[in-house]
């Protein structure tokens, strides 16, 4: 039981993670450099 309840915390935490790199991916945040994507001229 205790397995399973760990499992599912770690999954939200998991989701939650994914959550936001996907939000920040969206607002054009890049996860190698840090900056602003949308004013990068090394990503076009």
């Amino acid at each position: 039981m205790g397995t399973a309840i760990v499992l599912l915390i770690v999954a939200g935490a998991v989701g939650l993670a994914v959550r936001s790199m996907i939000k920040d991916k969206k607002a054009g945040k890049s996860l190698q450099c840090g900056g602003d994507c949308k004013h990068c001229g090394g990503c076009h």
